[in-house]
């Protein structure tokens, strides 16, 4: 038993020092906190908020996927850590430990399950490294007395229902059921009879956390840099490496391994890699051509996630190094609507109406016209099939109000085209499909491109892709070689 006991101690003893090797660039305990503050300062009179942290998500049998924090509980506590629930009170409450303004309640240390699966903060570790006030262990929540029926309003997001109830007593699946429990949270029957017969708000969160991740700090914009560098370094370095008789997946691998090597934690969402006639899937993830041609052009739509922040970069280019004259005309085209987006761009633009319907789309038709794909600007087709853009940050398709545009929003611009095989076109322009995707932080007076380190101007690419690759001696052995 001591040796099991010892072993335990030098084990918990690694974690913290192997703590002190993280990176220094981290949201710092100071930005979370200030941000606790504003949600306070958003939230209507005798109210409290209530978050919990994402589920955990099981991959297959008894293997879970890579655990990743929701944004809103990441953006308001750094705790990246699963079953956890936070409360934000709007005036300090008086607690048997004192007043407070929030409380957070996170999963305890625990010597064996962390020589499983990793070191745990706990209550004391919450406290000292992420400066909030009041912290417990999530046994605690169930019998924790808060008379939530005191407050005018309760702050939450409603439940899709999709959590998992593990042999763990105190997980989010028995968090979130105390909490229903606590709140009198109303079933279904209840709601369709009398929707707003209690203090339940599950709509004024939702906006306040949209008013605040929209418009990103300098510490936000500093990540969101980092990440947006990465992915354009990676977006050059295939542009040198592509060959014909590559595969989607290895093209897939270049991108990642290079997040990787830039230590970017994870992609912010599914990759895309689509060469010819898959590119002309919107979210094409199967990356599974085991053989792309010489003749096709490869659409690629990858950012990588540093620290949190994701990038949402698109590049289109030709397989051979050179666009054939079809291609050309249409990425020519599509970066023609895409500049005088990105020159638009200013605070009080809209980004559908401004910049999408009077810009872009207005631009793409009247090119398409001129191509004799389409016949008229007012002819209805889908060659042009998704908004403009979109804010970035936490979540590739981040928290913001897109009304107006305002200093220090960071959004994408990404027109495209995308002509499948059997559109009603003449056949040279079947399977070419274009999206070209940047990052752009609006400043007062104007913007800035953020990834503007990989090329766009089709001559431009072509220029790189004639450069030598550090990959051109990467030859692994055909498999089954002796």
């Amino acid at each position: 038993m001591k040796n099991i006991t010892a072993l335990l101690g030098f084990i918990l003893l690694t974690f913290a020092l192997n703590a002190q090797n993280k990176p220094d660039d981290f949201l710092s305990s100071a930005f979370h906190k200030e941000r606790r503050a504003l949600v306070r300062e958003k939230m209507p009179a005798n109210s409290v908020a209530v978050l919990f942290a994402n589920p955990v998500r099981n991959r297959s049998n008894d293997v879970d996927y890579v655990y990743h924090q929701d944004p809103n509980f990441y953006y308001l506590t750094g705790y990246t850590e699963p079953h956890a629930v936070l409360l934000i009170f709007k005036e300090p409450q008086e607690t048997p430990e004192g007043n407070t303004d929030e409380i957070i309640f996170v999963q305890p240390r625990n010597e064996m399950a962390e020589m499983w699966t990793g070191r745990r903060l706990g209550t004391a570790g919450v406290s000292e490294q992420l400066a909030l006030n009041t912290v417990f262990n999530n046994t605690e929540f169930a019998d924790y007395n808060i008379d939530f029926t005191k407050f005018d309003k309760v702050l939450f997001y409603d439940f899709f229902n999709d959590v998992r109830d593990t042999n763990n007593k105190a997980d989010l699946y028995d968090l979130i059921a105390a909490f229903k429990q606590k709140v009198n949270y109303p079933s279904q029957a209840d709601l369709e009879l009398e929707p707003k017969a209690n203090n339940l708000d599950m709509e004024t969160l939702d906006q306040i956390m949209k008013d605040l991740r929209g418009i990103k700090t300098k510490e936000e914009i500093d990540l969101l840099r980092k990440a947006v560098d990465i992915s354009c370094i990676a977006q050059r370095e295939v542009m040198k490496a592509m060959r014909p008789g590559m595969s989607e997946r290895e093209v897939q691998g270049i991108h990642e391994f290079i997040f990787k090597k830039y230590q970017a934690e994870y992609e912010g969402y599914p990759s895309i890699v689509g060469a010819g006639h898959n590119g002309c899937i919107l979210h094409y993830i199967d990356n599974y051509k085991p053989e792309i041609e010489s003749d096709e052009m490869i659409l690629m739509d990858l950012g990588a996630e540093y620290h949190g922040y994701t990038a949402d970069v698109t590049r289109t280019i030709p397989v051979d190094g050179k666009f054939s004259k079809e291609e050309k005309a249409i990425y020519d085209l599509v970066y023609k609507a895409q500049q005088a987006a990105i020159e638009a761009c200013k605070p009080g633009m809209n980004i559908a109406r401004d910049l999408d319907m009077a810009i872009a789309r207005r631009i793409i038709n009247e090119g398409l016209v001129e191509l004799g794909i389409i016949d008229s600007v007012s002819q209805k087709h889908l060659y042009y099939p998704h908004g403009l853009g979109h804010h970035i940050g936490l979540d590739v398709h981040d928290k913001g109000n897109y009304e107006y545009l305002e200093p220090n929003m960071a959004i994408t611009i990404e027109p495209g085209i995308y002509i499948p095989k059997g559109a009603p076109c003449a056949k040279k322009w079947w399977g070419i499909a274009v999206r070209i995707e940047d990052d752009i932080l609006i400043t007062e007076d104007g913007y800035e491109l953020l990834s503007d380190k990989a090329p766009r101007k089709s001559d431009e690419i072509e220029a790189l892709m004639k450069e030598p690759s550090p990959l051109d001696a990467f030859i692994l052995p055909s498999l089954g070689e002796e």
